[in-house]
């Protein structure tokens, strides 16, 4: 049977006992059909991953007993953070799911003047969250953030971090040559518009921030959650571990 990943807040270490909640139980009872012995992959962020077995399995809970650990913990932060506008809850959904797998270190939602969906669920985003770094490989699972305006996050924006910001106008460079630029930091956040993409105003305010820079993604006109997706993955592919030889990923 393939490995079943679950991510826990317990501490990992050998011999430690971590308490199955019920979510997790009916989980892996009735759906994926395990049993007491079974052998299970667990991970908290901090700890690494680590083999456990399950030790008791009931409709209300359970318990793990951890065993040894099959890899130590790497450091996510070194991917990019995303920053985009909400759009319909079901391409949000996809989004936070992506931006997961694609190494994203930071999820933030940020509403500007063209947003259209002003409702954000954090705990059903971070569900998403957890679940797609459960099935990728990672970790941990990045931080999702209160939605916040545009306005507030440029202006308490630190400078060391660049900020690419989409630019479905065509203002912006090739996003290839923009990654391809010198900078004194790997820091570096993606921004995705909203649907309607940037009203003027916000453009103009953009590009007099210093730590800004505009890219483009081709003469297509792509959605919201495929901009995301594409942006993150030229990221990966140009300064990210996806130049790195891998078998699982370790992000």
């Amino acid at each position: 049977m393939a490995d079943i990943r679950l991510h826990v807040d317990a501490p990992l270490s050998p011999g430690a006992g971590v308490a199955v909640d019920a979510g997790q139980a009916h989980y892996l009872k009735n759906v994926m059909r395990r049993n007491i012995g079974d052998g299970i992959l667990l991970f908290n962020g901090v700890d690494g991953e680590w083999r456990a077995e399950i030790f008791d399995l009931a409709k209300r809970g359970g318990l793990f007993l951890v065993q040894d650990q099959t890899r130590s913990q790497t450091d996510d932060a070194t991917g990019p953070w995303l920053l985009f506008a909400p759009v319909k809850r079901q391409m949000t959904n996809l989004i936070v799911e992506k931006a997961v797998e694609l190494g994203a270190a930071l999820i933030w939602p940020v509403m500007t003047q063209q947003t259209n969906s002003e409702r954000v669920r954090l705990d059903r985003l971070q569900t998403i969250a957890i679940e797609a770094a459960e099935q990728c490989g990672r970790l941990s699972v990045p931080e999702i953030l209160a939605p916040e305006k545009l306005e507030k996050i440029l202006n308490g924006w630190r400078p060391e971090r660049r900020l690419l910001v989409m630019d479905e106008t065509g203002g912006g460079r090739p996003i290839s040559e923009v990654l391809g630029a010198p900078r004194p930091s790997m820091n570096d956040a993606i921004l995705i518009g909203p649907e309607g993409g940037f009203a003027e105003v916000e453009l103009d305010a953009l590009t007099k921030f210093p730590f800004v820079s505009r890219a483009g993604l081709g003469g297509r006109t792509l959605r919201a959650e495929t901009a995301a997706i594409a942006a993150l993955s030229c990221w990966q592919a140009a300064l990210g571990d996806w130049r790195q030889d891998a078998g699982r990923p370790t992000l």
